[in-house]
């Protein structure tokens, strides 16, 4: 099995059934993330909502893969599997790398002709406002592993297990090199709503290259600031969750869609 796998079961992890009328949510994780991360997401918004989480090769059951190293070529790789699988109305959430995914895959939709409720964008400058010169993966093993421990995404105890991370890391390393390599290319403006998320002290993001993601729609756009730094959604994992169900559903034809009333909290896995 190789990264150029297309079948929608090697991508896709559907945590929860789904209503067949139920909109779509397809979830892209950071860099270093799994589909897991989202699993919460689908146990709060099921039945009403189809979460789908995106799997990436090289980590988790998919750790024998060669892990992607471009943004493009994992965008390309994905749009025929998630066109194959999505029907409409489908929104892209995407946290941090994620969302720079999300937004490269909102343009092969656009472009296809599919339209999209939504992309909401969370930790990331704008496309047109990526950061170069990125350095982080080519840091040592345990630069790496401090990089990651400073961001606070990841529970402290799987640090303490050395084989654990020793696997893990060849994936990380490669999505670093993926946003940190990423290009923005000019192109036709999004027509879909965009909506981005924000932590107040992320230093991966500023509020100014938060806002610049108005640049690239036609439509509705909207930011969210919340208090804390990269991983601010784990603090504030509720009103997250909540703005993703109001912008999706928003827009949705589909009346009623809401986050069910003391569902579990999101995020960490």
């Amino acid at each position: 099995m190789t990264g150029t796998d297309t079948r929608s079961d090697v991508w896709i992890r559907q945590y929860r059934p789904a209503l067949p009328t139920a909109p779509q949510l397809i979830c892209l994780p950071h860099a270093g993330g799994s589909a897991t991360f989202y699993h919460p997401v689908a146990a709060a918004l099921a039945p009403r909502c189809d979460v789908l989480a995106v799997q990436y090769p090289g980590r988790q059951d998919r750790h024998a893969e060669k892990p992607l190293e471009d943004i493009g070529e994992l965008a390309d790789q994905l749009f025929p599997v998630l066109r194959a699988r999505v029907h409409q109305p489908v929104a892209l959430f995407g946290h941090s790398m994620g969302a720079t995914l999300a937004f490269e895959l909102a343009r092969r939709f656009e472009g296809a002709g599919i339209s999209l409720e939504a992309l909401i964008v969370s930790a990331r400058p704008a496309p047109s406002r990526q950061r170069t010169g990125g350095t982080v993966h080519l840091l040592s093993d345990e630069e790496l592993v401090a990089e990651l421990r400073a961001l606070d995404g990841t529970a402290e105890q799987v640090f303490h297990d050395e084989e654990l991370v020793r696997m893990a890391l060849p994936a990380v390393r490669s999505d670093y090199r993926a946003a940190e390599t990423y290009r923005y290319r000019p192109g036709p403006k999004l027509r879909c709503p965009v909506h981005a998320l924000t932590g107040d002290d992320d230093p991966m993001v500023t509020p100014a290259e938060a806002r610049a993601w108005s640049e690239h729609t036609s439509g509705l756009f909207t930011l969210d600031t919340f208090a804390g730094g990269h991983f601010y959604l784990l603090e504030h994992r509720d009103a997250v969750l909540g703005i993703i169900a109001e912008r999706l559903l928003a827009s949705s034809r589909t009346p009623g869609v809401t986050a069910r009333p003391g569902a579990p909290a999101a995020f960490r896995e």
